[in-house]
């Protein structure tokens, strides 16, 4: 009986999430809401859901974010530290953490957001990490919190340079010192289902299309095309 009741406790999903978490929740009802999306919440006509949370682990993940980047980097400017910040706290960032912990697995989702592909969405998994993050904070305050995340934000590190500085910002500089006028990005088209939509971009500097790029969502894509277009740039400025 002991051995059986072993097996179902190690079967429980919010247990081996809170493993990979690093966290062991007091109240597992914080846990419980941090993992309910809305959908689910007005199917079963549940009281609440992991939004309110979301909007405090926003809150506690920037803090953390902030102190961490702060202490990491000495030698960086109030600038390139915004810069640094607003990429490991990006919605592409903070979902592929949320993936790294198995997040979207168990997520109480309703039946139409699981059929259009909820548990992969990079939307869902930033706002529910923040939410789960909220939660910890709730249940163990800030140390517990930061405790959870530094070891997410560590695996930043490894991010090459180009990817966490601001290529628009980067563009927006370098035309200026051209004399030229401000880049304009144009959206050339979007394709794919709701849930996957790909963004396509053009980015066009002094009358000229500079560079293109596609992503998730159209501040991805226009980032990338920017990133092309300084990419192009760059060589005739620096000969």
């Amino acid at each position: 009986m002991l051995r059986l009741l072993r097996r179902v406790f190690r079967s429980d999903p919010s247990i081996d999430f809170q493993q990979r978490l690093g966290y062991r929740f007091k109240d597992p009802s914080l846990l419980e809401v941090s993992l309910t999306h809305r959908s689910f919440a007005n199917e079963r006509g549940l009281p609440g859901n992991y939004e309110r949370l979301e909007f405090l682990g926003d809150t506690v993940v920037g803090l953390i974010t902030a102190e961490w980047l702060y202490r990491q980097h000495p030698d960086l400017a109030e600038g390139d530290l915004s810069k640094l910040k607003g990429y490991v706290v990006s919605e592409p960032v903070l979902a592929s953490y949320a993936e790294r912990l198995g997040l979207g697995e168990i997520l109480r989702l309703g039946v139409g957001e699981e059929r259009s592909g909820g548990r992969r969405k990079r939307s869902l998994l930033a706002d529910s990490l923040e939410a789960v993050l909220g939660a910890v904070f709730l249940d163990g305050g800030f140390e517990a919190a930061r405790e959870v995340l530094l070891p997410l934000l560590e695996k930043a590190t490894g991010v090459p340079q180009s990817d966490l500085h601001d290529a628009k910002t980067e563009l927006q500089e370098l035309v200026q010192g051209e004399g030229w006028e401000l880049p304009e990005y144009r959206h050339i088209m979007e394709e794919g289902p709701d849930h996957r939509k790909r963004f396509h971009v053009e980015c066009w500097v002094a009358g000229r299309r500079a560079g293109s790029g596609e992503g998730g969502t159209k501040k991805e894509a226009e980032q990338r095309a920017a990133r092309a277009a300084v990419d192009a740039l760059k060589p005739r400025d620096s000969s």
